[in-house]
């Protein structure tokens, strides 16, 4: 059995991790470091189960792989596999579920704090001398609020969702409310987003790019929010109309984001959101799933997904 993982060095970080569980799911393990998109289909030639990140596997790669038996995603979202081709095919598709929600968690409650406490803003004002130079002991040049009995909307209740809900209703006594899964059927207790948005102080994206969430959030939303409320996405970028963020962070229309994820990454340049004149703005390099423990579990996941599969199992599946 053949087996190859195209882009390796989006999870393990110079040889950060322990690849030791994956090796004996899948013996003769090639782990490639990246791979081209264009070099995909001769690169996993002859191979029976392949692993990647991020790498798209279309259908015109699965037509000209007859070996193929197994696709093992180091993610969550299947967005770059074309899962009816792999169906017709016969082609069994694992993702991940529930292996980075404690990392997810930490980075969104972080940039939460950051934006409410202005850390970034009264550490510039100290290292430029404005506390030297003060006649107080303290300086209030930028107003700080509390997040206590403030509403925190989640779109995406999953595993990362729920998460996210319970710390910050733990920990910072956060209201949740819930919106409605985009395109989905309604639930008892949640909300239609466009109910949510006028309601919510911190609004943080949990849900996967589909047709229906391609631009969920877009210059119409971003004008229903409260103007200081903050927008987090962990997500996907697509889920967010770039351009329209930064114009409404410029126009003073929303608080703050922080955005980990962009349409396109690594970015083009003359992403909207790259721009160096936004207020209150957080872009991050999609990291929020990053802990170096997270990062190993994805591995053991992806191993224990390939142990079962070749058992007759369904673990992961989602093909």
């Amino acid at each position: 059995m053949r087996s190859v993982f195209l882009d390796y060095a989006t999870v393990s970080f110079n040889g950060d991790l322990d690849p030791s569980a994956l090796r004996r799911a899948m013996p003769g393990l090639e782990l490639r470091d990246n791979t081209p998109q264009a070099a995909v289909p001769e690169a996993i030639a002859g191979a029976t189960v392949v692993a990647l990140n991020k790498l798209r596997i279309t259908r015109e790669t699965i037509a000209a792989s007859p070996d193929l038996k197994l696709i093992v995603l180091a993610a969550t979202g299947t967005n770059n596999v074309d899962l009816e081709a792999a169906g017709e095919r016969g082609i069994g598709v694992c993702n991940l579920r529930d292996y980075c929600t404690a990392s997810v968690v930490q980075y969104v409650l972080g940039t939460m704090l950051l934006l409410t406490q202005r850390l970034r803003e009264y550490d510039a004002l100290v290292r430029r001398g404005a506390w030297s130079r003060g006649d107080q002991f303290c300086l209030l040049d930028f107003p700080l609020r509390e997040l206590a009995g403030r509403k925190l909307g989640i779109v995406g209740h999953g595993a990362l969702g729920k998460g996210v809900a319970r710390a910050a209703s733990l920990a910072l006594g956060m209201e949740v409310w819930v919106a409605n899964r985009p395109g989905g059927e309604p639930h008892a207790g949640r909300h239609d987003l466009d109910e949510l948005l006028p309601q919510v102080d911190v609004l943080s994206l949990h849900c996967p790019l589909t047709p229906a969430t391609q631009g969920l959030i877009g210059a119409r939303e971003l004008a229903r929010m409260k103007p200081d409320a903050l927008l987090i996405n962990t997500a996907r970028g697509a889920l967010v109309d770039s351009q329209a963020l930064a114009d409404a962070l410029r126009a003073g229309k929303l608080g703050g984001a922080a955005i980990d994820v962009l349409p396109q990454e690594p970015p083009v340049a003359g992403d909207p959101l790259l721009a160096a004149d936004i207020p209150n703005l957080i872009v991050t390099p999609h990291v929020a799933w990053a802990a170096r423990e997270a990062r190993q579990r994805c591995l053991d996941e992806m191993a224990s997904n390939v142990d079962d599969f070749l058992r007759g199992g369904h673990r992961g599946r989602v093909v």
